[in-house]
């Protein structure tokens, strides 16, 4: 039940509101019912991804004529993220495939790369990752080791990423990798490179609190040469790449964040209406009713300064240091919220079976990946002059 206080919402138009009815029957009919069981396999389905696909969920932002919607309207990337976020179906990787990795392509690759890879990334058929963490090397991209050196008409690669999503299930990944000594800007390179490539290994499919679904896994790249037309951009250009594209990636996660951390708010003012203790209403009393009254307030103050910084996005006007407070805002109100709202349902809130076990679970991650909120804050105060 949305209060009548409640700021209307002025960001999305009716064809955003129609995409939204389409995408949420397919998660309902296609994603919710198994999320369960890919949680404990630990992988979402290929299947899934193509099914996506074919109902043009996945190529939002490409041009037709590789296969794709060929809207440029953020908005609609937004809609799909917050209706996955608010099914709880944190174990579809389309966020990092549509949002973080489709720019890298869109902007850096050739006319041949484009009409290589786009169609299958479009369809579903192929599935995407960047790896850029390291065992040694996480928030520090100019610490990356991860080698590439040119030997004839190849790169050779060799090094180790930890912490990949869509790792184990990726058929092309975009690699960080370091094409010459130093910390120099110039000296990071993005490689991609395929599944089935002599020497290119996975590890483990990693062990997480939350998101369980999710696919995140160590790979591994052992004497990989990667032929120079799998170069995306120019080399040397790998580090100016990574920071143009960063803005959108945390905006993108602060709105997973956001809708995730309504959703919390939304089941539990439910559980606090229907819960009884003393013959009343939970959330009639005064200390709930205050932190319920609270968490409406910073829900409505980091949406409006969330939509804010979205249209600026689609204006092609967000500012860097903005879309990190966008991230540190969001995911560090969604932590806040999700700990407070299971600390609500009391005893029942332990229990994974309830959805906001699972929500505090799959929220943890929000403030680490994309950038440290400590990061965000290292960019906001660097931006301040200091």
């Amino acid at each position: 039940m949305t209060p009548s206080f409640t700021l209307p919402r002025t960001l999305m138009d009716e064809e955003h509101e129609m995409f939204r009815s389409s995408y949420r029957e397919f998660l309902d009919r296609d994603v919710v019912p198994h999320h369960a069981a890919w949680e404990s396999d630990g992988i979402v389905p290929r299947s899934v991804w193509q099914l996506a696909g074919r109902k043009g969920f996945l190529g939002l932002g490409v041009p037709e004529e590789y296969g794709g919607a060929g809207s440029d309207d953020f908005r609609f990337n937004v809609v799909a993220t917050e209706e996955t976020a608010r099914a709880g179906a944190s174990g579809l990787g389309f966020q990092l495939h549509t949002d973080i990795v489709a720019p890298y392509l869109l902007r850096l690759a050739t006319e041949e790369q484009k009409r290589r890879w786009l169609p299958g990334f479009c369809s579903g058929d192929m599935i995407t990752a960047v790896a850029m963490s390291e065992p040694g090397a996480g928030s520090d991209l100019q610490g990356v080791q991860t080698a590439a050196v040119r030997s004839g008409d190849d790169f050779v690669v060799n090094g180790a990423k930890t912490f990949i999503s869509n790792g184990i299930s990726a058929d092309l990944v975009i690699v960080v990798a370091r094409t010459e000594q130093g910390r120099s800007r110039h000296a990071l390179t993005l490689l991609c490179v395929e599944r089935g490539m002599p020497g290119f290994q996975r590890g483990r499919n990693l062990d997480k609190i939350g998101r369980k679904a999710q696919d995140t896994s160590e790979l591994f790249f052992d004497d990989v040469r990667v032929p120079v037309e799998n170069v995306l951009g120019e080399v040397g250009g790998g580090f100016a790449a990574l920071m143009a594209n960063l803005a959108q990636e945390r905006l993108s996660i602060a709105v997973s964040a956001m809708a995730g951390a309504e959703f919390a708010f939304e089941i539990t003012a439910t559980y606090c209406r229907e819960r009884k203790a003393f013959d009343r209403p939970i959330g009639t009393f005064q200390h709930n009713r205050f932190l319920l009254a609270e968490m409406a307030t910073e829900l409505q103050v980091g949406r409006a300064f969330l939509d804010r910084c979205i249209s600026e996005h689609v204006e092609g006007r967000l500012a860097a240091e903005t879309a990190a407070m966008a991230k540190l805002w969001c995911t560090e109100l969604e932590k806040t919220v999700t700990d407070r709202c299971l600390q609500l349902h009391g005893g029942y809130g332990y229990m994974t079976e309830f959805r906001i076990a699972r929500a505090f679970l799959d929220a943890r991650a929000q403030t680490i990946y994309g950038g440290t909120s400590e990061i965000m804050k290292e960019i906001v105060g660097r931006a301040l002059g200091f």
